[in-house]
C-alpha cells in the first residue's frame, strides 16, 4: 500500500505517490482543480492503481506557523473530499514546498515553460518526503520499542 500526496491549488493540484516501503516519493502529475468532478474521477482513478492507503494534503501555513486564507480554502477542499473518498486524509505542514519545487527545477535547468507543469507535482514529492523522512525518523528514536513480525 502506498501514501498518495496532494499539493491543493487553486489552478493546479500537484499529485505524488510513495514507493509501497513509504522510504521514497515520486511526483505523479497534476490535475486540474476546476471542474472539481474530472478533478475527484483522476483521484479516484489514482487511488485504485496506486493501491492508496493514505492522502496527505498539503497544509499551508504562515512563516509564524499560523494559518491564512490558503489553509480555509484547503480545510474547505478536504470537508469535500472526505465526502466522497473513503481513504484516509491527513494533514502536512508543506511551508515553501512550492518555492523549493521551483528553486530544484530552475538549478535542474528546467525551462521556464516547462516548470509550470512540473512545479505542483514536484511540490507534492517534497511534501510526501518530508513526511516520509518523518515516519523514517520516529523509527530510529532510540529506546523505541519495535516488534518483527
Amino acid at each position: 500500500m502506498r501514501i498518495l500526496a496532494l499539493d491543493h491549488g487553486t489552478r493546479r493540484i500537484g499529485v505524488a505517490v510513495s514507493d509501497e516501503l513509504k522510504m521514497i516519493a515520486q511526483p505523479v502529475e497534476f490535475i486540474p482543480a476546476v471542474p472539481y468532478a474530472a478533478f475527484l474521477d483522476r483521484l479516484k482513478v489514482l487511488i485504485r492503481e496506486k493501491e492508496v492507503e493514505l492522502i496527505l494534503v498539503g497544509m499551508p501555513r504562515n512563516m509564524d506557523g499560523s494559518y491564512g486564507e490558503a489553509a480555509l480554502r484547503v480545510r474547505e477542499f478536504i470537508t469535500v473530499l472526505q465526502e466522497t473518498i473513503t481513504v484516509p486524509i491527513k494533514v502536512w505542514d508543506e511551508r515553501l514546498t512550492s518555492k523549493q519545487a521551483e528553486r530544484l527545477l530552475i538549478e535542474g535547468e528546467v525551462r521556464r515553460q516547462d516548470r509550470k507543469g512540473k512545479i505542483d507535482k514536484t511540490a507534492a514529492a517534497l511534501l510526501l518526503q518530508s513526511y516520509l523522512d518523518s515516519l523514517t525518523l520516529m523509527e530510529n528514536v532510540p529506546g523505541r520499542w519495535h516488534q518483527d513480525l
